[in-house]
């Protein structure tokens, strides 16, 4: 891999964009960086960035509580109230959490009332979040936060083994994600 290549990938796929109020936080459940994401949201929620959330996430790797209610009880420990926080208990893909998630904005807040929404997940799938919700739901407009679970900062992504190995898997599912129809073109701002 070439600098090039380094740069490109860090330009193009690891992004956060500007913040402001949205209607809704959509927090994509997972394992590993779980506190991380926990602290984002509350930290979100804090500066007034979101009136509603939906944390979709469902069991895995063997671990019978679902992402969704470990990632949820963090949020309303950390002073979000709970009867703001949607929840989807299935999900176990990135796809899965927006076609999943939908019917429950719907059913509790009607997504024609929701404009803009912040999607907070792994700064490795950065770039796939926003793109999996302009497939499945194009109208509303898209923030992006990440959070940083890996022992590099994210400009150094390529010099932790882990790290460069999470980040070079998510790039190449990219092109496939959207030959395959999963994802739709997506640009910050």
């Amino acid at each position: 891999m070439t600098d090039d290549d380094i740069a490109r990938i860090t330009a193009e796929h690891l992004i956060a964009t500007p913040l402001e109020p949205a209607d809704l936080l959509f927090v994509f459940g997972q394992r590993r960086g779980e506190q991380e994401i926990i602290a984002a949201a509350v930290d979100l929620w804090q500066r007034g960035l979101f009136r509603h959330a939906i944390v979709s996430g469902g069991a895995t790797q063997g671990n019978p509580r679902t992402e969704c209610s470990v990632i949820k009880e963090g949020m309303v420990a950390g002073g979000v109230p709970a009867d703001l926080i949607l929840e989807e208990h299935r999900a176990t893909n990135t796809g899965e959490n927006v076609i999943f998630s939908l019917p429950v904005i719907d059913a509790a807040l009607g997504r024609h009332t929701i404009k803009s929404v912040i999607c907070l997940g792994k700064i490795c799938t950065a770039r796939r979040y926003p793109m999996t919700l302009q497939r499945h739901w194009p109208e509303v407009a898209k923030m992006l936060v990440t959070v940083n679970p890996y022992g590099a900062p994210v400009e150094r992504w390529h010099t932790d083994p882990l790290f460069r190995e999470r980040v070079l898997a998510e790039w190449h599912k990219i092109a496939l994600y959207k030959a395959q129809g999963f994802i739709a073109d997506w640009s910050p701002g």
